[in-house]
């Protein structure tokens, strides 16, 4: 028995087990060492790590690892200045990172990580840690134009990165790769990270020019890059896409329930080509409602395992950018055969369900079956016939307009139901960016979301929940949508937050309903305070995903919840429709079972992973395009609303939904102050006052279109609102002087004061005083220049 080889067994115990504590006994037994030699030596190896700090002995004479040596691991997010944060708790604040500290880290790193100070109590400050060891790179490649300066350091020349993320570092090309030219736009694999002795600087090889600087295009195409998705379909996937027919074979109508009688449509937007859902309604002479969703059955066509299935996996779901979409399947399938195209034979796999009045699905039927779309219906189309009750149209669609008018009426039932029962309803603005031929971004429109939306949408939902209740009873392996209850501590710091409004809401922060943040939603409508507590509840609660249990849905207040209805687009409803076909064709049984089991949670992670990637990726090219768009509009006027409050200045919405920044420097007019119970920004003089939701006139002053900043300046602050938010300072003592060197609020020692010294300022500034005492007194240095200090001092 070595003692290095039984002291790192027992570090290794306590590691494993952190919140555990052990007495020696516990550790003979844990360690399978017995005998009084070895309890003699464990005492020794406990005391020597004692003595190390490597653990603690608790109050009852236990033993634990010092909670200051845990190695613990998270994600590092880095800031452009060189420090960070890592997230490894879902339960403690994430840990601050000086930059000497980071091992050079890049954002999105994997890393272990010790805890160096802890969080104060009482304090917003968190802990503080270091970067022990970077576990897994989160960036492999990067993707940028080529350039040649006189500042490539020996190698073959460098790549300008404009990920917002890695602007700091420069990145070098070896000579082992391809040889692009400048003014070319290639990927790089990186070979070398940042390190001690190059700590703002990469190495890599050239892989993939994918276009030059100057195409239409490029830049979005470098977002798609940039973002690992794949662009194009390798060419034995597109072969066998070719493959399959264009039509409905004989063969295939076997087994399948022939409904092409049904006056069956599909609804969408004018540009959409990949429809994969048609519905249909009617009244049934019990007063109840047929609702029948049909949806394209694609898992038909993309069998298990083949080069179609792994590719469309890989991909996990279609990313719509701008002027562009970036199919999960070959345009053959997604627009071809699976697309529910007006007037042919499409496969599909129903959901048929009969509702009653009080919007309870009372009894359904899951089925594979054949369709023929009577009518390619839009939404605006739609809408003119509902809501417009548009002549012209209704007279087009005359056969159809009974029907929707029961959809219309199935719709409010089905709303109205989701409410009863807590559903939370954002009303989110979304916006279409228009650009030109060279894919220049010209105009941004609203989308409005009409009654034949939000129509759709309800018989999706509806079709969703049943899917998903009728194979969680079936207890068979399957993939949910799931959305968990928000975490305790964060609905208790958002309850918090809502007293300062006057709002005092009764219920266990632990036991949360859907219902109860529908209340507050109800409560703040229409008022100044709706859009910050809008904003605050969606930070507080969880993030979808897809996972192999049925979680429920906290946000639509679904105790079941999958997705059935988008398996041209969605790699988890594709599954979905495959697990649907084997349990009809073999039931759920132990084997059936054993078939799923094993492989549903890597699919629901890897999706969950890619879904993420594919709105990263759409969010960026549009915060792209909306700065390419407001580049043409600096030093115009625009009516605007602060979206968000910060210590360093203000985001600000304009009606397009274009975001930028009024950063605090540029608010010049009074020293501001934030104020966090009430994410405001107040004047400490004028007490002009800036909250979430509040309006305001701003210019646009700057744009950086590679960054997808906006910048702006408030116009006339003078006749913004003032308050009284700011805490009260105690009163100030009299009689004290000090020197003044700068015009900003900073510290001046007790030996630096001279009432002979003459002030030379040009605002009204408040000055700490530190003296020896353990006191600290706050003096108002009033703007008059060349006068003594100890004339200036007031109270």
């Amino acid at each position: 028995m070595q003692d290095n080889n039984l002291k790192n067994q027992i570090i290794d115990l306590l590691q494993k087990n952190p919140d555990k504590s052990y007495s020696v006994e516990d550790i003979s037994d844990a360690l399978k060492y017995h005998g009084a030699a070895a309890f003699k030596l464990i005492v020794q190896e406990m005391a020597a790590l004692e003595r190390d700090k490597q653990s603690i002995v608790t109050d009852t004479g236990r033993f634990q690892l010092n909670p200051a040596t845990r190695v613990l691991t998270g994600i590092f997010h880095g800031n452009d200045k060189g420090f960070g944060f890592i997230a490894y708790s879902d339960e403690e604040p994430d840990a601050y990172i000086a930059p000497d500290n980071t091992l050079s880290a890049l954002n999105g790193d994997e890393v272990e990580m010790e805890i160096v100070r802890r969080a104060t109590p009482g304090s917003d400050k968190g802990p503080e840690g270091k970067v022990l060891k970077i576990t897994a790179h989160h960036y492999d490649h990067v993707v940028g134009e080529f350039q040649k300066t006189d500042d490539d350091n020996g190698y073959y020349g460098q790549i300008r990165l404009t990920d917002k993320k890695l602007k700091r570092f420069k990145f070098y090309v070896s000579d082992n790769g391809l040889k692009p030219t400048p003014g070319e736009v290639v990927t790089a694999d990186i070979t070398e990270y940042p390190n001690a002795q190059h700590p703002l600087a990469m190495v890599g090889i050239a892989k993939q020019v994918i276009g030059s600087v100057d195409d239409p295009g490029i830049d979005i195409l470098q977002i798609v890059y940039a973002h690992d998705i794949p662009a194009e379909f390798p060419e034995d996937v597109l072969q066998e896409a070719d493959a399959i027919p264009d039509h409905v074979t004989e063969e295939e109508l076997v087994g399948r329930e022939d409904i092409t009688d049904q006056n069956l449509v599909t609804i969408d937007g004018e540009s959409s080509k990949d429809l994969d859902d048609a519905v249909t309604v009617w009244k049934l002479d019990n007063g109840n409602y047929h609702l029948g969703v049909h949806i394209a059955d694609v898992s038909h066509y993309v069998k298990e395992g083949s080069q179609l299935d792994q590719e469309a996996f890989k991909r996990g779901t279609s990313v719509y950018l701008t002027d562009r979409v970036i199919p999960m399947l070959p345009r053959r399938l997604s627009n071809g055969i699976c697309s529910l195209n007006e007037g042919v034979l499409r496969l599909c796999m129903s959901c048929e369900m009969e509702i009653d009045p009080e919007g309870n699905v009372i009894s359904h039927r899951i089925h594979p079956s054949v369709m023929k779309s009577k009518a390619r219906m839009t939404y605006t189309a739609v809408n003119q016939i509902l809501e417009s009750h548009d002549e012209k149209t209704r007279n087009e669609y005359e056969e159809l307009v009974p029907m929707f008018e029961t959809m219309g009426e199935l719709h409010k039932i089905l709303y109205k139901h989701r409410k009863r029962r807590g559903a939370i309803d954002f009303d989110d603005h979304e916006a279409e960016i228009i650009v030109d031929e060279n894919g220049h971004a010209i105009d941004i429109k609203l989308r409005t979301r009409g009654l034949a939306e939000r129509m759709i949408e309800s018989f999706m939902l509806a079709a969703n929940e049943t899917v998903a209740e009728h194979y969680d009873h079936a207890k068979a392996p399957f993939i949910y949508r799931v959305h968990e209850t928000p975490d305790g501590e964060r609905i208790k710091s958002f309850f918090e937050f809502l007293t300062a409004f006057g709002i005092n809401v009764k219920g266990d922060p632990a036991h949360l309903s859907p219902k109860t943040m529908q209340g507050i939603l109800k409560q703040v409508a229409g008022k100044p305070e709706e859009a910050v507590v809008s904003v605050m509840m969606l930070r507080s609660l969880k993030q979808a995903r897809y996972a192999d249990q049925s979680l429920g849905h906290f946000g639509l207040g679904a105790e079941f919840y999958t997705h059935f209805t988008s398996p041209i687009r969605r790699y988890p409803d594709t599954m979905v429709h495959r697990m649907i076909h084997y349990y009809e064709d073999n039931g759920v049984n132990k084997e059936s079972k054993k078939k799923f089991a094993g492989i549903l949670d890597e699919i629901a992670t890897q999706t969950s992973e890619n879904e993420r990637r594919a709105i990263d990726a759409e969010r960026d090219t549009d915060a792209m395009k909306k700065a390419e768009y407001m580049a043409d509009h600096v030093g115009e006027e625009f009516e605007a609303t602060i979206s968000s409050v910060m210590k360093f200045g203000m985001f600000i919405e304009l009606e397009n939904t274009v975001e930028g920044l009024v950063h605090i420097s540029r608010m010049q007019d009074d020293y501001y102050e934030y104020v966090e119970q009430y994410l405001a920004l107040v004047g400490r003089n004028t007490k002009r006052t800036y909250r979430i939701g509040q309006t305001v006139k701003v210019k646009v002053i700057n744009v950086d279109k590679e960054q997808s900043a906006v910048d702006f300046d408030i116009v006339n602050p003078e006749e913004t609102p003032t308050s009284d938010l700011l805490p009260k300072r105690a009163s100030r003592p009299r009689g004290l002087v000090g020197m003044v060197t700068v015009v900003h609020t900073g510290q001046i020692n007790r030996g630096q004061m001279d009432n002979n010294v003459l002030v030379n300022a040009v605002m009204v500034v408040d000055v700490q005083i530190m003296l020896a005492a353990p006191i600290t007194a706050t003096i108002q240095i009033k703007a008059i220049a060349n006068k003594p200090v100890s004339q200036l001092i007031t109270r």
